[in-house]
């Protein structure tokens, strides 16, 4: 990883930070420890799916990353040997073979993980606030450790999931509140759109923000429910090719797909799903989740629609430009009423269930509850300029990862707006993804 020294013109101006960035900080650590108290040694160095890090990976991979970005790279000497980053070095080593490597033993990953800490606290005295240094401006590098820590959650999130031999139990499961989501699509007019981001904390993938015309288009009001869903399998959607771009439809029949992730069949046509540690009845006005790009893509058709591009997307939650806002809400900071956020609830609520959090123009669920896959490849912006390494961003550009937006119940906050993206394979169901469908207005 080679670090870039001079960030992209047009940063935002410094501002007070450090309060922002020790919050948000304690949180992170907080949520890590709740998630996995209590979870024995065992479970804690198994790799799980081949897709996913054994979970004491993870612990120390942040702390390492914390090390080697708060306390390193802004001057404070290091608490660990060069080994220990190569360990953790996430593009070095795949996740399937990480359970093979000489890894701290969980309870060496949480004294490492409490002694970086405790460390960069202590450092963060000396750092000044109105420093105009590119990792400092505006706090940047706190933000981005910041989001890697919660991203990074989320991945035990989904890896919590994937557990089968010793299901995980949350430690609460609250009842979601009911939902009162308008049906059908609304009609968003096209203009000028403020797309991206020049945010202090946001992401390298995110800018230079910028201008550019959105055609009018029809957008569902809310994401495709389990029981939308349920329609599309019964009617045998994952049979027909018709819906399917070609190569997903290969790669449903190699691998006997017929629904979704952690769905299971019951008689007279009900399903029940399996959620961390208790099988339920599938509720049908949730948003669908653990669907892939290519399953949300072929139901897409089925309907008579396609997916939203990015652009679309970011309209929908931005509004024009002319009354561009920061959230889809508005100005108002994230509370519980406007979104499923920050992974207390453990899944999704049903649809319509944070009316508060709809656009002035009736769109709802932008924000939490499932990931939204889109129509668009991960490419860089117009003007993109890597920082402050281009192993986050860059090296991922092409046409082999799709873009999705809006956070998920199990991501923070801190990490979600208009403007970030996250992005994966089309085939990848383990994440908690869903999606809504757009058409064109004619």
């Amino acid at each position: 990883m080679r670090v870039i020294l001079e960030p992209p013109a047009g940063r935002a101006a410094p501002g007070p930070w450090k309060a922002r960035a020790v919050e948000a900080l304690t949180a992170a650590r907080a949520r890590q420890r709740r998630m996995l108290q209590g979870l024995p040694e065992s479970v804690l160095v198994q790799q799980h799916s081949p897709l996913m890090s054994p979970l004491a990976w993870d612990v120390a991979h942040v702390a390492n990353q914390e090390e080697q970005w708060l306390l390193r790279a802004l001057g404070a000497p290091a608490l660990v040997l060069a080994e220990v980053d190569a360990l953790y070095d996430a593009f070095r080593h795949p996740r399937a073979a990480r359970c093979h490597l000489p890894l701290l033993t969980p309870a060496q990953a949480f004294a490492y993980a409490d002694r970086v800490r405790a460390a960069v606290l202590d450092f963060l005295a000396s750092v000044p606030e109105d420093s105009d240094a590119p990792l400092l401006r505006g706090g940047l590098v706190y933000g981005l450790v910041v989001q890697h820590e919660q991203q990074h959650l989320e991945t035990l999130c989904a890896t919590l999931q994937l557990m089968t031999g010793h299901p995980y139990q949350p430690p609460v499961r609250p009842r979601p509140r009911p939902g009162r989501a308008a049906q059908g699509e609304v009609y968003l007019p096209g203009g000028l759109v403020r797309l991206g981001s020049d945010a202090p904390w946001g992401y390298d993938n995110e800018r230079p923000a910028r201008l550019a015309h959105v055609p009018g288009f029809l957008l569902d009001s809310h994401p495709v429910t389990n029981g939308d869903y349920a329609v599309f399998v019964a009617a045998g959607g994952y049979t027909d090719a018709r819906w399917w771009d070609p190569t997903g439809f290969e790669w449903v029949r190699a691998e006997g797909i017929a629904h979704p992730q952690f769905w299971l069949p019951q008689e007279g046509g009900r399903w029940l799903r399996r959620r961390f540690g208790w099988m339920e009845p599938l509720p049908p006005d949730e948003p669908v989740q653990h669907v892939c790009w290519y399953e949300a893509d072929a139901y897409a058709r089925w309907a008579g629609k396609r997916l939203p591009t990015e652009a679309e997307w970011e309209r929908a939650a931005s509004g024009l430009a002319h009354a561009a806002r920061s959230q889809p809400w508005g100005e108002a900071p994230w509370d519980a009423a406007r979104a499923n956020l920050d992974g207390d609830t453990w899944g999704p609520s049903p649809v319509g269930a944070h009316p508060t959090g709809t656009t002035p123009e009736g769109v709802s669920g932008l924000f939490g509850d499932v990931w939204e896959w889109t129509a668009s490849a991960f490419q860089g912006h117009e003007g993109f300029v890597a920082f402050p390494y281009r192993e986050y961003s860059e090296v991922f550009f092409g046409t082999e990862y799709r873009v999705l937006k809006g956070g998920a119940w199990a991501s923070a906050p801190v990490a979600v707006r208009n403007s970030f993206r996250n992005w994966d394979y089309p085939i990848r169901r383990h994440i908690f993804a869903g999606f809504r469908c757009a058409r064109d207005a004619r």
